[in-house]
């Protein structure tokens, strides 16, 4: 890695980067200005509540909006899924009021990706489960991996190190299908296992055909070029599944929180015009200033591809659903990497 005399204006780089992602990071006008379905759904059970009509469907809150589509994919018209989480967000900042939150404490279940990944919902999702509302969160049981290194057991390390996004990897959201599954029939064991089980496993099928449909779409990516410098440390699981090697994040962590030097922006740019790193991926949910600016002081030609690294999408987005999701980020990686 070749090293530079770091000039003044990395400085200022960095210095504008802390502003941004200050500004980017707190609840904002952006997350306030939201209608969230935790809103909505709190205006609902109001409803539901003055005709005194209980539901035979158990309420199941979903922290993430990439979980809560596989919920709806699995659970269908069993329960009344909460999202709680919008698309376009980032999931490592986004918070909710204490109105908003009023439904989750309501729900028989509440599932959230774990791992210290729903930042800004920490406290909620822990006061929920103090509260009494049943917890499953999937990435501790899908054998995680800490950043940049192979499987662990969870009592080697702490949460601190273990990376939380599994969902870059199909194969390990195969697994989760069934754990919502057998989560959800330990709350509501009145239901149609059979039917849930059944309903589980063709998704499961969807996400196998996923994992070999990625492979194929990653196949024409020269081993040469299998190089991914993101927005943060989000690929380490696409990486480790697909033969691809982080090679380096502008914010040198697993969360969007974070800060670089003005060394570690020298350092990464070094490394993209070295190896001749054609892309820097942003996420969708979160600014790319820093990115459009790093771009700038690579000496080679870098392209700027937006992924939907940790949200759905939109209609019409591509991302709609996770499935898609995975199509879209693939497609734009074997795009901007095959040369």
């Amino acid at each position: 890695m070749r090293t530079r005399e770091r000039p003044r204006h990395w400085y200022l780089l960095a210095l504008a980067l802390v502003v941004a992602v200050t500004a980017a990071c707190g609840p904002g006008d952006d997350a306030g200005s939201d209608t969230s379905a935790a809103e909505t759904a709190g205006a609902d059970q109001g409803d539901d509540a003055d005709q005194d009509a209980p539901s035979e469907r158990p309420k199941v809150a979903v922290a993430f909006n990439i979980l809560a589509d596989v919920a709806e994919q699995t659970f269908g018209d069993h329960v009344e899924l909460l999202d709680i989480m919008p698309r376009g967000v980032d999931p490592h900042s986004f918070q909710i009021s204490p109105s908003e939150a009023g439904p989750i404490y309501d729900a028989d279940l509440l599932i959230a990706n774990g791992l210290n990944h729903e930042e800004g919902l920490a406290r909620v999702i822990r006061n929920a489960e103090a509260e009494g509302v049943p917890l499953l969160e999937v990435a501790e049981h899908v054998d995680p991996l800490p950043f940049g290194s192979d499987v662990v057991e969870l009592e080697d390390v702490d949460d601190t190190t273990l990376d939380p996004h599994f969902f870059t990897d199909p194969v390990r959201m195969a697994e989760v299908p069934h754990l919502m599954v057998d989560a959800l029939l330990e709350v509501a064991p009145h239901l149609d296992e059979d039917d849930l089980r059944a309903s589980a496993d063709a998704y499961v099928e969807e996400l196998e055909a996923l994992h070999v449909e990625v492979e194929e779409l990653l196949a024409d990516v020269p081993p040469e070029r299998r190089y991914l410098v993101t927005n943060h440390s989000v690929f380490n699981y696409f990486a480790d599944r697909y033969d691809f090697t982080e090679v380096g994040a502008i914010l040198p962590s697993g969360t969007t929180l974070a800060s670089p030097s003005p060394a570690d922006l020298e350092d990464l740019a070094a490394t993209i015009t070295e190896l001749g790193v054609p892309a820097i991926f942003a996420d969708i949910g979160s600014p790319d200033q820093l990115a459009q600016a790093l771009a700038n002081e690579v000496d080679i030609e870098v392209e700027i591809v937006a992924l939907f690294t940790e949200t759905l999408g939109s209609d019409g987005s591509g991302a709609e659903t996770y499935l898609e999701m995975q199509r879209t980020n693939a497609r734009e990686i074997a795009r901007a990497l095959s040369g």
